[in-house]
């Protein structure tokens, strides 16, 4: 069994504490938080600390805070030479600091504290300095996960930013599209049928080959009646940029 604990207290922190709680493979022991009465519905108190100096040591200890704040937490980090590692997607694993051992356990997906998720689809993409640690990694992962692999920091930062334009990017337009739907006093909801196939297509096809639409057949009468349309600055532009790309993207055939 792998000894564990967690140090934050925000989405990704929350989904590994229910995940790792529904496992007889790990035992979580502590849960670092500024705020322990935030995580009461999931930990229980005594596993719960705000002082750095009440840190264990464990076979893992993963930091799951912010960006900006991972820095920070790893030089608070009492003890030394024990594997902890980071959450983010974007940070090298030399973000840590070096009196501990380091690494990355990056759970690919995106997390909101009240939608549940089935962390055995999630992949998680792990980076160490040895191969024992990054043994250790995978067994942690494996118990939460069915998909892990081994991604060095500069590819992850790679698979960050495909993974922003595939859901951050992608989720914006949704909201542009509600927008759009509400100003004209249309359902959302009718949408949704086309957002659900459109994601289910590149299952099966590439992103490419899926590709359907004005700007894919240089549709050059339906696109300058949208643009027409449009009032907003911002969507026309946004619109703009997207119908240039697929239309460049398809010359490159």
């Amino acid at each position: 069994m792998i000894k564990l604990s967690i140090i934050g207290s925000g989405n990704v922190a929350q989904h590994l504490i229910q995940a790792f709680s529904k496992t007889a493979e790990v035992e979580l022991v502590q849960v670092f938080c500024r705020r322990p009465e935030s995580i009461a519905h999931l930990v229980a108190i005594d596993k719960t600390t705000s002082d750095y100096g009440k840190l264990q040591p464990v076979a893992v200890t993963i930091i799951s805070v912010t960006d900006g704040a991972i820095s920070e937490v790893s030089n608070n980090i009492p003890f030394k030479n024990q594997l902890v590692v980071h959450t983010s997607g974007s940070l090298s694993i030399d973000a840590l600091n070096a009196k501990n051992r380091k690494g990355v356990f990056y759970p690919l997906q995106t997390f909101t504290k009240s939608k549940e998720v089935d962390f055995k689809e999630i992949p998680i993409c792990l980076e160490a300095k040895n191969d024992e640690d990054a043994q250790t990694l995978a067994i942690l992962a494996n118990a939460i996960s069915n998909s892990v692999a081994i991604i060095s920091s500069e590819q992850r930062k790679a698979l960050h930013v495909a993974a922003v334009f595939v859901s951050n990017f992608t989720n914006h337009l949704y909201q542009l599209g509600h927008d759009i739907c509400v100003e004209n006093k249309i359902a959302f909801d009718i949408l949704k049928p086309l957002i659900q196939e459109t994601a289910a297509k590149i299952l099966t096809l590439s992103p490419r080959d899926a590709q359907t639409g004005p700007a894919k057949r240089n549709d050059t009468q339906t696109i300058n009646t949208h643009l027409n349309f449009l009032s907003d600055d911002n969507q026309k532009e946004i619109y703009k940029i997207l119908t240039k790309s697929i239309i460049d993207n398809g010359k490159k055939l």
